[in-house]
């Protein structure tokens, strides 16, 4: 066994195990630390692939901004998680099913791609030659030249879905101060200050 293949069934295995314990751990934290865990094992196998931006991207967006996002948002959130486990039996029939649907269509798409006709056009490879054009490079001409609309698509949907997170989130409290900008634009100068008189030796 090759150097590569070792770390290949290494970081494999490591995100597979990881993955896993995100839907296992009965922690909201945990599940979260996995998750970190699954995108780091998942970056290294995109090295060994040579798509070194797409790893970079994995540790820098999803990593460092994403599952950050993740963890931020459960440990601040008061979330009672013991109510939350006793509705999972409810839900249980319908997780079952769509465990089962997302198990179909993977082993669909292992299948094609294993007994599929590898001459077909559909499978015929868009890459570019690595000595002719970089992989930076190529994935530019991909999303700002071919997908440039589907790529603003996906911008604007995450836009809006940013948007409803604000939204849902938003709590007005009535024991906090807010500023009020137009009632102090539009204040009376003469109002604004009062003078006082204070003789010697006199308090206010």
């Amino acid at each position: 066994m090759t150097v590569a293949a070792f770390v290949f069934y290494l970081f494999a295995s490591i995100a597979v195990a990881a993955g896993l314990f995100v839907v296992l751990a009965r922690n909201p934290v945990h599940s979260v630390l996995w998750l970190i865990l699954t995108f780091f094992s998942a970056a290294g196998l995109f090295v060994l692939m040579g798509a070194e931006f797409v790893a970079l991207l994995m540790v820098v967006v999803y990593v460092g901004a994403v599952a950050v996002l993740f963890l931020f948002v459960v440990m601040m959130l008061d979330v009672d998680f013991a109510e939350l486990r006793q509705g999972m039996a409810r839900h249980m029939p319908l997780a079952m099913l769509i465990g089962i649907v997302l198990v179909m269509e993977l082993l669909l798409v292992i299948g094609a791609n294993i007994w599929a006709d590898p001459e077909t056009t559909t499978r015929v490879a868009v890459t570019p030659v690595p000595t002719e054009l970089q992989n930076t490079q190529a994935l530019g001409r991909l999303i700002y030249d071919q997908y440039i609309y589907l790529f603003q698509a996906a911008g604007l949907i995450l836009f809006v879905a940013m948007i409803g997170a604000i939204v849902l989130t938003l709590r007005h409290r009535a024991d906090v101060k807010r500023q009020n900008v137009l009632r102090q634009m539009y204040r009376d100068p003469a109002e604004a200050m009062i003078l006082k008189d204070v003789k010697p030796g006199q308090g206010l």
